[in-house]
């Protein structure tokens, strides 16, 4: 299936492109870089630009007041919402559509090559090339382990332009499927709905599709990905490809009927043990997270809190001078809501309060 993006890669973008694909040894990279370069840019506009003025407008009363940390962390959810829906949309389509993908062997499937699948990887890499960006800049707040997811999946999506196992750039995509509920549930901390039905529903959602789509879904086809690359690091003639694929085949067109380099399956298969552990990682966090969002209110019905232990909810740790979140007295009412600050000596601690409401049973 030929590439669906309807803007072809401009000659002299993909001339520039050339002795960097070149030295990469990444030979569809040419064809690609205009979609790459399209989502970064778009996801910083939406980042710098459409998410602030949107979200101003639709939550008045909430984003303008939150400290500068906690409206970058805003922004940069709204822009995982887009892309997770987007890219997840595209590759199931692309799944449906294109039928070269049903009957593909080993072979095609670790050397071969469809503009659709490039397509896909090219939106992708687009999106971890922003992240990664983001996550260098603001390592503080989101921390090592998020580096390492956009490391680890910005060479995995861009070995695809090898071309390497590019039938696997929308099937490991699709465990963004879990993204939008994970990005909601966030939402509806920063959105006073902490422990809301509409929270509730959402966490069930959250741990089922991250379980079924990453865990299941993305360990079953880390097998069959290991499987390939394992057949791939030991054929015995170099030249066995050419003999058992025509010269007309579209989609081996770039298979060189080498060998699979060692360290090229290594990095491959390492990035994917990496990602695939911070997955299992991260469930059991999220599990943990969604647990304590209710166990308040668990523990006010069967009358076991105490009064005199404050609990803080939605803090997070002080970065910049700053920490957003909501103290809640133990009989279930909220004292205070906002953020403190602390001046530029480091000796006076402010607290900005921004609503105080009553906790619904």
């Amino acid at each position: 299936m030929h590439d669906p993006f309807p803007i072809p890669c401009p000659p002299l973008l993909a001339d520039l492109t050339r002795p960097l694909a070149n030295a990469l040894d990444l030979p569809t990279l040419p064809l690609h870089i205009h979609e790459i370069l399209f989502a970064t840019l778009t996801y910083h506009l939406i980042c710098v630009y459409l998410s602030p003025f949107l979200s101003s407008r639709l939550f008045p009363s909430i984003y303008p007041h939150l400290p500068p940390r906690t409206r970058l962390n805003w922004d940069v959810h709204v822009v995982s919402l887009v892309q997770s829906v987007s890219i997840c949309s595209l590759a199931l389509w692309v799944m449906r559509v294109d039928s070269e993908r049903k009957t593909q062997q080993w072979e095609e499937r670790v050397f071969g090559y469809t503009g659709a699948g490039g397509m896909i990887q090219g939106f992708a890499a687009g999106y971890f090339l922003w992240d990664l960006v983001i996550c260098l800049r603001h390592v503080a707040t989101f921390g090592w382990g998020l580096l390492a997811h956009a490391v680890a999946a910005l060479i995995v999506f861009s070995l695809g332009f090898r071309p390497f196992v590019n039938f696997y750039g929308p099937t490991f995509i699709l465990y963004e499927l879990s993204s939008p509920f994970l990005n909601f549930h966030w939402f509806f901390d920063k959105l006073h709905m902490t422990g809301s039905k509409p929270q509730w529903y959402n966490g069930i959602f959250l741990l089922t599709s991250f379980f079924s789509c990453r865990l299941v879904w993305g360990s079953y086809q880390s097998l069959r990905v290991y499987a390939d690359v394992w057949s791939a690091l030991h054929i015995d003639n170099a030249g066995v490809l050419e003999k058992a694929w025509g010269v007309g085949d579209e989609v081996m067109k770039y298979a060189t009927g080498a060998n699979v380099p060692a360290w090229l399956g290594c990095v491959y298969l390492g990035s994917n043990v990496v990602l695939n552990t911070l997955n299992f990682y991260w469930f059991g966090k999220m599990i943990e997270t969604i647990k304590k969002r209710f166990t308040e209110k668990k523990g006010k019905a069967n009358g076991k809190a105490k009064e005199e232990d404050p609990v803080l909810v939605e803090g997070v740790a002080l970065v910049d001078g700053v920490v957003d979140g909501v103290m809640l007295g133990a009989n279930g009412k909220f004292k205070e809501s906002g953020h403190m600050e602390i001046d530029e000596e480091g000796k006076v601690l402010k607290l900005h309060k921004t609503q105080v409401r009553q906790r619904k049973a």
